[in-house]
This record gives structure tokens, C-alpha cells and sequence, in this order.
């Protein structure tokens, strides 16, 4: 039996933006404490994404202790501190795909500093305690409810899936294209595939469905230049329901800390 070993864990609070490597993270309710509480929003309040806008690539988060410092990795801009708690603000109707829910703008002077950092108008808003987001009813178990991530809670992806890939490419790829919440070394490529229930930590997980990848693995984290790669590659062997799958998304039950180095305990595996 595999021996399957947390060896990295990210989160990404502001959507599609930059993310953080972390030792440890608490699990709550919409996911990981701060990962994607925070989400760009265009004039309609329609969410901003690296698949239309690359640029968003190159603003990087940082956690600080009472909030988060964001910068340009280019440096065309001084750094930007947002705060953990937040004033007010307006309340406003956001959209993420087929979703609609609440958020609160942050204020004025930040959506400045983002519409010039990315040459287009950006304002940035933040998920309240009371905004319910409900996870899709066809994958969901409990009415599960998630952040501003596209669909859901959690993607978990395994270390050895990404070596599979890059033995593939003439030129690797970091982990960094498919932006998990949590990778594990250990098994077999792609076993997560195979995984129903497992516990990290403190915290039960269960798969909910494969994760279908878009061009936003294509972007260089470190530049914002888009390629063929490593779509083109996946697509012949990944590839059903012309949806190319790499990854789990994967909802939880209960809250609790998991860390680097905790051991994947399967409790179920796939049918």
C-alpha cells in the first residue's frame, strides 16, 4: 500500500492572482483560511481571471500579519496593503460563472492601484461571513459552500502526476500552472483519481469530481506569457468528454489545521 505524504499547500487569496506556499493552513468552512476570500470584478461585477487577462499573473500576494501585501513582479508599482478588516463597504452583486452572490468593495483607492497595475479597470472585492455560496447540488454532499474558487472548496493534486507530465514536455512545468491547494508526494500518478474519502489532519475530505483544465495552465506564473504547454500534451492522455482532467476538486466535512508532512489516509477508494 502507497504511502501518500502532504509536501506542499497553497492558497490564493485573491482570485487568480499569485499564490502562497504555506506549512500549514486551517481548513474552515468555504476552504483553507483566506484562499480566495478576495476576488477582482470588472465594471458588472463579472470576475477577472488569467484566461482572459494574463497580466493578473504577475501581481503577487503576500500574507502579513494583519492583512495582505500585494506587488508587482515586475516592480512598476509601490507594494499595496490591504487589511484584514475591512470598514463597511459598499455592498455589490458579483458573478462567477453561472453564480451570483454578495461581496463588499474594498475601497476606492485599491481598485486605483489595481485598474493601474493591469491597464483596465479591477475592482477588488471581499466575501463576507454572511454570503452563502453553494457549491454545485450534483457534486455537493451537504450543501457545502465555497469562496470565490471557481466551484469548489479544494483541489488536491499529486506530485507524481506533474512528474508523469513533464517526462512528456521538452520543457517542465512547475506545480504552479494548476494552482492546488494541496499536493502529496507518494503513489502513482494521478492516483487521487482513485480516491472517494481520505482524512489530512484533522480534516475529512471527499472527491467530488476531476478537475477540467483551461488555458490558464498555459501562462507562465513568472512572466504572463502564454504557450501551447502543457495543454497540448495533456490533451493526449488526459483527455474525456473534451474536457482535459488533471486533479481532484474536493469538498470537506468539519475544521482543522493540515499541515506539511501529514500523512493522506484513504479511507474509500472509487468504485
Amino acid at each position: 500500500m502507497a504511502t501518500y505524504t502532504v509536501s506542499n499547500i497553497y492558497i490564493y487569496p485573491i482570485k487568480s492572482l499569485g499564490g502562497i506556499s504555506l506549512q500549514q493552513a486551517q481548513a474552515q468552512e468555504r476552504g483553507l483560511q483566506y484562499d480566495r476570500r478576495w476576488m477582482l470584478v470588472d465594471e458588472k461585477g463579472g470576475f477577472l481571471s488569467q484566461r482572459k487577462f494574463a497580466q493578473m499573473a504577475l501581481l503577487q500576494v503576500k500574507l502579513e500579519q494583519n492583512g495582505l501585501l500585494v506587488s508587482h513582479k515586475q516592480g512598476l508599482l509601490n507594494p499595496l496593503f490591504i487589511p484584514f478588516e475591512q470598514e463597511g463597504g459598499k455592498e455589490v452583486t458579483v458573478t462567477i460563472w453561472d453564480d451570483t452572490c454578495t461581496a463588499r468593495e474594498v475601497d476606492g483607492d485599491v481598485t486605483m492601484w489595481f485598474s493601474k497595475a493591469l491597464g483596465m479597470f479591477a475592482r477588488l472585492v471581499y466575501m463576507p461571513e454572511n454570503t452563502r455560496r453553494i457549491v454545485d447540488p450534483t457534486y455537493a454532499f451537504e450543501e457545502e459552500v465555497v469562496s470565490f474558487a471557481d466551484a469548489y472548496p479544494f483541489l488536491i493534486i499529486g506530485q507524481e502526476a506533474l512528474n508523469n507530465l513533464n517526462s512528456k514536455l521538452a520543457k517542465p512545468i512547475p506545480m504552479n500552472r494548476f494552482r492546488p491547494n494541496i499536493v502529496f508526494t507518494g503513489g502513482q500518478p494521478h492516483d487521487e483519481d482513485t480516491w472517494d474519502s481520505f482524512t489530512i489532519g484533522e480534516v475529512n475530505f471527499r472527491a467530488a469530481k476531476p478537475c477540467a483544465r483551461c488555458v490558464l495552465t498555459t501562462i507562465d506564473q513568472q512572466t504572463a506569457i502564454k504557450g501551447a504547454e502543457p495543454l497540448r500534451t495533456l490533451a493526449t492522455y488526459r483527455m474525456q468528454n473534451n474536457k482535459v482532467l488533471f486533479g481532484q476538486n474536493l469538498v470537506h466535512e468539519g475544521e482543522g489545521i493540515i499541515k506539511v508532512g501529514n500523512q493522506v489516509q484513504v479511507l474509500q477508494w472509487k468504485q
